[in-house]
């Protein structure tokens, strides 16, 4: 039988052409990044997906090289990391690459979950594909968290054992898991090999759950700012030229505002704690988590008061004891989980709050709320920032468990745009 005639490929280069006629990878990417068709009004925003890959392939790379000369023992972590910022070629900078690269990161990562919610990317048929994206967020936090502890500093070490210590509070449980996650009695060197064994597998399980983030993206297509679905070819571009250099116009942009904190100013955003080596006897003044997490840390100290039922729960001296702690938990981990449901929560049918007014300002009230949870949560737990962590926690729930089902329900928006392409020509008459 005569051989099937397979299809040659259209590309100039002979390398290329003859690696693509026998695996047509060049050929699936041309397709999924070259002529995919793509809304023709992104704005900026959009930029951040791409932002955020590019830092993930950088906290890798940098990552490993540093793993060549770190030493994941309670007695040599700190040290080995002195070591590299002192003896290793160029390993202070691979070091302030790899801890700046986490806030740029996480910068990338918030901007990005703040656009999706905004403009509704979390609707149908995008439910996956947003579901993936909080996976992916949940991810980071784990795998920052035990980088966090690695340097074994004062304020690491601390971290770690309040940290993993809230674990407890679970019924039954708990105290188990905290075992587990210590490896022992209390935190030690098999914490922190292990913590250094997840901090280095996570970031590749990120990838394949990125893979599948994009994947969902090319088969329900990309969002837009107008929240109209493409129907005709007047309503969209091909993804080369006109969005990689849109992208790579932002992230030339991202990565001089990176560098200029990585070469001018790398310990902006450290505590002085981190450079203590690690003392159990001595407890700092007050634990401070990084910046991204600052957030969630004022949702958990939020609880200060235990709630007590007298016949239903878990029984404690003849009543049902809700802690402080265990209420902190459950609100720290829910206030991510709520993320999960969103795309059931918000039935309205009209996804961009550029025409859903109560929407938008929900929104931005929703960023000032973070904004004070962020600040709350770097000063002590007590008087008026105690106040204002519970307010703005408060607020948080009701955006998405209250306002957000109500919203869908008697919002008045506005009337959506025919097409993409109307949406655009009407935006160019106004700023004419």
């Amino acid at each position: 039988m005569a051989a099937s005639k397979q299809k040659k490929s259209g590309f100039q280069n002979p390398v290329i052409r003859w690696i693509d006629d026998r695996l047509p990878i060049f050929t699936m990417m041309d397709k999924e990044y070259g002529a995919y068709p793509t809304p023709k009004n992104f704005n900026y925003f959009w930029n951040f997906g791409a932002i955020a890959m590019v830092m993930l392939v950088l906290m890798i790379v940098t990552g490993v090289f540093l793993a060549m000369s770190y030493t994941p023992h309670t007695s040599m972590a700190f040290d080995s990391v002195e070591r590299i910022m002192r003896d290793v070629n160029y390993g202070w900078m691979l070091r302030y690459l790899h801890m700046n690269g986490a806030h740029f990161f996480f910068i990338a990562v918030y901007i990005h979950i703040f656009r999706g919610l905004y403009y509704g990317s979390y609707k149908r048929p995008r439910e996956l594909l947003w579901i993936l994206g909080v996976l992916i967020f949940l991810l980071m936090m784990a795998t920052a968290f035990m980088g966090y502890s690695l340097p074994w500093s004062q304020m690491s070490g601390w971290g770690v054992t309040v940290i993993t210590n809230l674990f407890s509070a679970i019924p039954f449980f708990g105290d188990a898991i905290v075992t587990w996650l210590w490896g022992g009695p209390s935190v030690g060197n098999p914490t922190l090999n292990r913590f250094f064994a997840l901090h280095y597998l996570l970031p590749f399980v990120i990838v394949g759950v990125v893979f599948l983030h994009v994947w969902a993206l090319h088969v329900s297509g990309s969002g837009n700012p107008s929240g109209v679905e493409p129907k005709t070819k007047k309503d969209t571009v091909p993804f080369h030229p006109y969005y990689t250099i849109k992208d790579t116009f932002g992230l030339t942009v991202f990565m001089f505002v990176y560098m200029a904190v990585v070469f001018f100013a790398p310990l902006a955003l450290s505590h002085a704690d981190h450079f203590q080596p690690f003392d159990p006897l001595v407890t700092p003044e007050q634990i401070v988590p990084e910046w991204y997490f600052l957030p969630f840390y004022a949702i958990l100290r939020a609880f200060t008061m235990d709630i007590v039922f007298p016949f239903t729960g878990w029984i404690t001296d003849g009543g049902i004891v809700f802690t402080a702690k265990l209420q902190g938990v459950i609100a720290m981990f829910g206030a991510i989980i709520v993320l999960f449901f969103l795309p059931w929560l918000d039935k309205s049918p009209v996804r961009s709050a550029r025409y859903r007014p109560a929407y938008r300002w929900c929104n931005y009230l929703l960023v000032v709320a973070m904004v004070l949870l962020g600040y709350a949560g770097a000063q002590p737990a007590e008087g008026t920032m105690l106040w204002i962590a519970r307010g703005a926690t408060a607020y948080y729930f009701a955006h998405f468990l209250v306002l957000i089902p109500l919203l869908s329900r008697y919002e008045k928006t506005l009337p959506l745009p025919k097409s993409i392409n109307e949406a655009v020509l009407k935006d160019k008459e106004e700023a004419q």
